[in-house]
């Protein structure tokens, strides 16, 4: 059971993200439900940690068995969803990811995968290209340019 619930005030979500990195540029992804770009990543299980969670996601969504490096950022988000319109209150856990055994540098700029009936669409975007892209968290594209050694609190109203 996915730890996320639904209120007349909005929805609460509790999510992993992998940020995986090469040569300046981050891989993003995006689907068919949505217009703009957004890390891999998805929802923590009941009774399962955050590690296991982002491991998890990235072996659903890209096939692959990335290894952790390190955690970067806690992000306590407030922002209403641009397709559906909901509101939410999101805390999600940014994972740095050590793709170096993988064969995702292989795969072509963009590379499409499938994950159960959802098509995604993979871009390794560069650095100074984000301001200009739509993507979501928006404070992506600000600290890529300055990784924490620690776990880093933020706080965004988008």
């Amino acid at each position: 059971m996915d730890i996320t619930f639904k209120t007349e005030q909005g929805r609460f979500n509790y999510r992993v993200c992998a940020v995986m990195l090469h040569n300046e540029k981050i891989l993003a992804m995006r689907d068919e439900r949505s217009p703009y770009y957004y890390l891999p990543g998805g929802r923590v299980s009941l009774h399962e940690t955050a590690q296991e969670a982002v491991m998890r996601e990235v072996r659903e969504e890209l096939g692959v068995s990335a290894e952790i490096a390190r955690p970067l950022w806690l992000n306590q988000s407030f922002f209403t969803e641009d397709v559906s319109g909901e509101k939410y209150h999101e805390l999600c856990l940014y994972f740095l990811m050590d793709i170096t055994k993988t064969d995702l540098l292989k795969r072509g700029n963009p590379f499409r995968g499938v994950e159960k009936r959802h098509q995604h669409l993979f871009e390794w975007i560069a650095f100074d290209r984000l301001k200009d892209e739509y993507l979501y968290p928006i404070f992506i594209k600000r600290e890529i340019y300055r990784l924490p050694e620690h776990l880093e609190l933020i706080i965004e109203w988008e």
